[in-house]
């Protein structure tokens, strides 16, 4: 995972986001920062980058509880980010059950539609983030 310098600064990104979720933000982006980071590194655990062709099962059961946890996180909080990453979340689920059906896209498709989903759920929780401070710094508390 870590062997380009793009997947270095990719999760480099990642880190700094998270961080500034679990600095900056209120319940909803910490969660929604846990969920990021836990999936991300479950997804690392359980794929298998031998396999080029077929699906993955036991990530498609990962992205699947990633999904469904947004979900919860949609469905208890007010805000708007949630639905957004849950969002672009289903858009990775779509391309990890595509092989199941037979439809037989190079494992670099998914690739690349998985980071690129990835990106846009950091940048939408980074904007959840920055919205809750401020809120925050306009009601005085912080």
């Amino acid at each position: 995972m870590f062997d380009t310098l793009y997947s270095q600064i990719g999760a480099a990104v990642g880190v700094v986001v998270v961080t500034f979720a679990f600095l900056k933000g209120d319940e909803p982006e910490r969660v929604g920062a846990g969920i990021y980071a836990l999936g991300s590194l479950a997804a690392l655990l359980v794929q298998n980058d031998i396999q080029l062709y077929g699906p993955q099962w036991g990530l498609l059961i990962v992205e699947l509880v990633v999904l469904a946890a947004y979900a919860g996180v949609a469905w208890k909080s007010r805000r708007s980010w949630p639905i957004w990453a849950g969002a672009l979340q289903s858009v990775i689920v779509v391309s990890l059950v595509l092989p199941a059906i037979d439809v037989r896209p190079p494992i670099a498709a998914f690739y690349a539609v998985g980071n690129a989903a990835s990106y846009g759920i950091l940048l939408v929780l980074a904007l959840g983030v920055l919205q809750a401070w401020r809120d925050r710094r306009a009601l005085g508390f912080e």
